[in-house]
């Protein structure tokens, strides 16, 4: 009896330390499957999560990172960044990020939620170059709602990435930032960084070059978003509204628009894609002018005249040169 006991006991063990075997087995299997899973959806992809504000600061993150970031935007197609509250989903997902990359002034509900988050690289735009307050220029100084505490706070002008000389500038700052952030990848992104600041050398010498000789310096537009670029390539921009693309102009504001497009001899009101036309349209059609779209590329969508920043504002330049009269 004693001995049958003891094979039984074997067996009843031997089969146990099986069953246990196979037990690990299938979890470790289900462990690699897991984690196979987890990279596979970016959970565990080791990439540097980057959300971005709007447009133009979105372009530079995926530009610098390459295929070392996962870069999302807060701001979507077709929205115009100035208007936009974030919701409490997108709030989670900018505290959850890695790097988070913004304009302050352009979007306030995004810098209140910077500043209360906790995450551990942000990277204000606006400290990576210097900022200046431009406005609506007939008579030579900003329009009396552009003095008026606004959107952009301060009233400097945030449309620096219209300049590409400043935007340049930015994403040297940008690359910097991330090589900090991910040492480990820090080569690539000095490397991407020199490859996009070389393209926007290369688009600023194309607007030196287009502009340099036309038969107006001066050009209308709907909102002051082109102060930088007028000031880099010595032209004039007058703008119905102020910095606000939804303000309405004064009746004054128009009339001296009228006279200054005769005198200056403009011929074109510029609109833009994300804001309504109508009052551009009305002013042009008063004042016998055409329309035309300039691009303050704060996002692109089925209407933007290109597939990305550079293409945009080549389009910019080609409806600049047509205005102004190049030669």
């Amino acid at each position: 009896m004693n001995v049958r006991r003891r094979l039984a006991a074997s067996r009843i063990n031997t089969a146990g330390i099986a069953v246990a075997a196979a037990t690990a087995l299938t979890l470790g299997s289900l462990s690699a499957c897991s984690s196979d899973s987890s990279a596979a959806d970016g959970d565990s992809s080791g990439k540097l999560d980057v959300v971005a504000s709007f447009y133009p600061l979105q372009f530079l993150a995926e530009r610098i990172g390459g295929n070392h970031v996962d870069v999302s935007t807060l701001t979507e197609p077709g929205q115009e960044p100035h208007d936009l509250e974030i919701s409490a989903k997108q709030t989670a997902q900018l505290q959850e990020s890695d790097v988070a990359l913004y304009l302050k002034n352009l979007q306030p509900s995004v810098d209140d939620a910077v500043a209360q988050s906790e995450i551990k690289t942000k990277i204000d735009a606006a400290t990576l170059t210097s900022l200046e307050k431009h406005g609506n220029e007939v008579g030579g100084h900003a329009a009396e709602h552009d003095d008026h505490e606004g959107e952009e706070g301060s009233g400097e002008d945030p449309h620096i990435w219209l300049d590409p000389v400043k935007y340049a500038e930015v994403a040297e700052g940008v690359g910097k930032a991330f090589e900090k952030a991910d040492p480990d990848n820090a080569a690539d992104y000095k490397k991407n960084t020199a490859d996009l600041v070389k393209e926007l050398d290369g688009l600023n010498t194309q607007f030196e070059d287009g502009l340099k000789n036309t038969k107006t310096k001066v050009f209308i537009t709907t909102h002051a978003a082109f102060g930088y670029l007028a000031e880099r390539y010595g032209l004039t921009e007058e703008a119905i509204n102020g910095l606000d693309p939804e303000s309405e102009p004064s009746a004054n504001r128009v009339k001296d628009l009228e006279k200054m497009a005769k005198a200056d001899g403009v011929s074109t009101v510029f609109y833009e894609t994300l804001v309504s036309d109508k009052t551009a349209k009305t002013i042009a059609a008063d004042a016998d002018l055409r329309t035309d779209v300039l691009d303050p590329i704060e996002g692109i969508t089925e209407k933007s005249r290109g597939d990305d920043y550079f293409q945009v504002m080549e389009a910019n330049l080609k409806a600049l040169q047509s205005a102004l009269g190049a030669k």
